[in-house]
């Protein structure tokens, strides 16, 4: 399916795992037709909420192999092939393209970071050898580093990169990038609690941890918004603001994961360096779910 004209919510999909720490393919999939029927645009598998940097690569290939198969075309599936090596990147690009992925996000190189032009051959490597279109991440609270204005300038204008997620929570930084939006080139919000702000200056939707919980508003709070009832998107965001941002009291995806288990969505433990909420943190998430009315 083609992502250069998506528009709407994209899940950052959890990755389920039983008490023993193994991917849960059973519950994966569950989830996955659980978004498609609550109306999710697409379905991004190992991002970070995916935990993927905990996993080998034999397992990034099973889990999307397993969300593109439950999926069955219905609404596009994304992959996070991201390394901080870009051969790697390269390789594992390659590989999600080789499983049937309708995209690719890929992230800064983190740890080692790269200067200005080592970050751009970092995406331009990968978005040179693959056929289906690349999302650029820019998330320098995880990874220590930046796409510069310049960079995305240069690296829009790809033929092959269709976007980038901006979760740096810098409104200045996306005003400033702001103009290179056009039909080749989108700006997806990374951070719920701005997609509002980040649609009003042409985004296209935002690749969401909230919509792992409310599927359904998240969809109905961007198309609200791109088809002109914003007030009523406004709405929805202040109404549901304290969740979003309780989703990250913990490192994310802690707080999601501890939600769906809250829920009874049973998507199981974490991987270290990952490990359970804070008793107190806990019940502050219940609170945030009950007002929610996802939980009795």
């Amino acid at each position: 399916m083609d992502i250069r004209n998506l528009k709407g919510s994209v899940v950052a999909l959890v990755t389920p795992f039983h008490a023993d720490g193994s991917v849960n393919f059973e519950k994966l999939r569950e989830l996955t037709l659980w978004h498609i029927e609550n109306k999710t645009d697409a379905i991004l598998a190992l991002g970070t909420t995916g935990e993927s940097s905990t996993m080998t690569h034999e397992e990034d290939d099973a889990v999307l192999r397993c969300v593109i198969e439950a999926a069955a075309g219905r609404v596009p599936v994304i992959a996070g092939t991201g390394s901080n090596a870009t051969g790697t990147m390269l390789e594992k690009s390659l590989r999600a393209e080789e499983l049937g992925a309708d995209g690719l996000l890929l992230i800064t190189p983190y740890y080692n970071k790269g200067n200005a032009e080592g970050i751009c051959r970092h995406f331009t490597t990968v978005a040179d050898a693959v056929k289906i279109p690349c999302i650029l991440y820019n998330v320098p609270g995880r990874t220590g580093c930046a796409i510069s204005v310049e960079n995305v300038e240069k690296l829009s204008r790809h033929p092959n990169i269709c976007g980038i997620k901006e979760a740096s929570g810098d409104m200045s930084y996306a005003m400033k990038i702001a103009h290179c939006i056009g039909p080749d080139f989108a700006l997806w919000c990374g951070n719920d609690d701005i997609a509002i702000p980040l649609l009003s200056i042409g985004g296209s939707g935002v690749i969401s941890v909230w919509a792992n919980i409310m599927p359904r508003e998240c969809h109905d709070m961007v198309m609200d918004y791109l088809e002109g009832r914003r007030e009523q998107a406004a709405a929805s965001a202040l109404k549901h603001l304290a969740l979003m941002n309780g989703l990250f009291m913990e490192v994310n995806p802690i707080p999601v994961k501890t939600a769906l288990n809250q829920m009874g969505k049973d998507v199981g433990p974490f991987r270290l360096p990952l490990c359970e909420m804070t008793e107190a943190h806990q019940a502050q998430l219940w609170s945030l779910l009950k007002k929610a009315g996802l939980v009795k």
